[in-house]
């Protein structure tokens, strides 16, 4: 059983490092720090070391970001469940989207694209970032800034709750319509916010 638990572990290693469809592990929903020490250790870090983050933990992080905790919820609110925002992830190899109702991520585009994202001194370090896009289809650009909020703060309680991990949320300084057309993103689709995560010195 171990063994085979570590087999699915590198297989899924190796889907990162080829830059394909990643179906992911399912989340670990124990462990962790309780929400008060959480939100007594919440800060802000811009400081990485450079290092992989495995897949499990890439899992849990998405997710309590935003993936769905009842059938047909999510871990952060949104005004009359539009559930507006989705979440796009960039590695150093490539871009995918977080399909929180698969628990996959499904490849956009292969590539190092992280000069996109402004920033370099973190984009560049960090072992991901999650680029939050809302969909004005759905709701307006007033509560997809909203709901990123929301999951942005999910993302900052996961980190703090985590020992030697943090995150930075961005507001700006990104090459937008660059990164629109490397998402593949619509006319009435927004980057809202985006967020590295990565392992601290």
């Amino acid at each position: 059983m171990k063994a085979t638990i570590i087999l699915a572990g590198l297989i899924l290693m190796s889907c990162f490092a080829n830059a394909q469809d990643i179906k992911l592990n399912a989340p670990d929903k124990t462990g962790g720090k309780t929400v008060m020490e959480a939100l007594s250790l919440r800060r802000t870090e811009r400081t990485y070391v450079k290092k992989e983050m495995p897949v499990q933990m890439v899992s849990d992080l998405l997710w309590a970001a935003n993936g769905f905790n009842r059938p047909t919820k999510r871990t952060a609110p949104t005004a009359m469940n539009k559930q507006e925002t989705e979440l796009y992830v960039m590695f150093d190899n490539g871009v995918y989207f977080y399909d929180a109702k698969e628990n996959i991520l499904k490849l956009v585009a292969k590539g190092d694209f992280r000069n996109t994202l402004g920033q370099q001194n973190i984009s560049d370090n960090a072992s991901l970032s999650i680029i939050m896009v809302g969909d004005l289809d759905k709701s307006s650009e007033k509560w997809a800034a909203v709901t990123s909020g929301y999951i942005s703060q999910n993302i900052y309680l996961f980190a703090s709750a985590h020992d030697n991990i943090g995150t930075v949320a961005r507001g700006g300084g990104w090459k937008n319509e660059e990164l629109k057309q490397i998402l593949k993103l619509g006319d009435k689709q927004i980057i809202t916010l985006i967020q590295a995560v990565g392992y601290l010195k």
